[in-house]
């Protein structure tokens, strides 16, 4: 049996970055081989922005991008664009997942069918398997990276909750 290949495009702020690479080593752990989102692979994860209009733009892009690269691949999209526009990605067809920033860690759960998920509504019961790392409560991922980057991540924080008004990152996160 051949390797399960997963790609991996993130778009926005360094946070997101450090989470892709916390879910691509996770993903590692269960077998997968990690390939450059340019390439096949059997699932695409598109780690959004929502950030600017450009951002939301590219996102879209990008989860076009991975339909058409492989119809067949399981396609997920998870981050700020996924928890301010889900109705608008549910349209898309051909994406299989779509997770806020609250349960984008639920995603190894969902991919390896451990968690079934409601294409419709998107709801799904949350997988609640202690694994090292991924605490159910959602308080603890460890996001130290390194290997994949040219400067290794350490997450201090998640996002800033100042609600300035020009900003729509507290609603996102």
């Amino acid at each position: 049996m051949s390797h399960k290949r997963i790609a991996f495009h993130t778009l926005g702020c360094k946070l997101n970055f450090s989470e892709t690479s916390t879910l691509a080593r996770r993903f590692r752990e269960l077998g997968y081989e990690i390939t450059e989102f340019s390439e096949e692979a059997d699932v695409y994860v598109i780690h959004t922005c929502t950030v600017t209009q450009v951002a939301e733009k590219k996102s879209r892009a990008a989860i076009y991008q991975a339909i058409r690269r492989n119809p067949s691949a399981r396609v997920a999209v998870i981050g700020c664009y996924s928890e301010l526009r889900a109705e608008s990605i549910r349209r898309i067809e051909g994406v299989d997942v779509i997770l806020g920033n609250q349960n984008k860690f639920d995603l190894p759960a969902i991919i390896e069918g451990k968690t079934i998920i409601d294409k419709e509504t998107g709801d799904y019961q949350p997988c609640h398997e202690k694994e090292e790392g991924f605490a159910p409560d959602g308080q603890f991922y460890p996001a130290f990276s390194s290997g994949d980057r040219t400067r290794s991540f350490l997450k201090i924080q998640d996002g800033c909750d100042h609600f300035c008004t020009y900003c729509a990152i507290p609603y996102a996160r």
